[in-house]
């Protein structure tokens, strides 16, 4: 079955931090432009940050830039989102999408429908709380 999974949430103090993964199933994330998005109750979904698809050129929303960090590591088939220094207001759903035809980060964070990505995960709950 081709599709993303996310892991890695959970329930974390202010200040602590998680490392999400975004996880390819049945297709190599070479190739994509891979996104982390968030979506908090009544809210619009954000993009949080976001990696290119071949030279891993990077983008952060305001909000989270100096304590988030995206990587990915084509050998596992997995993106990672590294969380520091969590706050309240970071407790969302995160969601990560891929897409072939998206070419820069900045473009790959503008929070578009989920049909227009290629694949768009099911999304892993993150509550900073304490």
């Amino acid at each position: 079955q081709l599709q993303l999974v996310e892991s890695g949430g959970g329930l974390v103090q202010p200040g602590g931090s998680l490392r999400l993964s975004c996880e390819a199933s049945g297709f190599s994330l070479d190739g994509y432009a891979i996104g982390w998005f968030r979506q908090a109750p009544g809210k619009e979904r954000e993009g949080v940050s976001c990696i290119s698809r071949s030279d891993d050129k990077t983008f952060y929303a305001r909000s989270v830039k100096g304590r988030f960090a995206i990587s990915r590591d084509n050998t596992k088939n997995t993106v990672y989102l590294q969380m520091n220094n969590l706050k309240p207001e970071d407790t969302a759903v995160y969601y990560c999408a891929a897409a072939s035809y998206i070419a820069t980060p900045a473009g790959m964070c503008v929070p578009n429908p989920r049909g227009t990505y290629d694949y768009f995960g099911q999304g892993t709950q993150v509550t900073v709380s304490s």
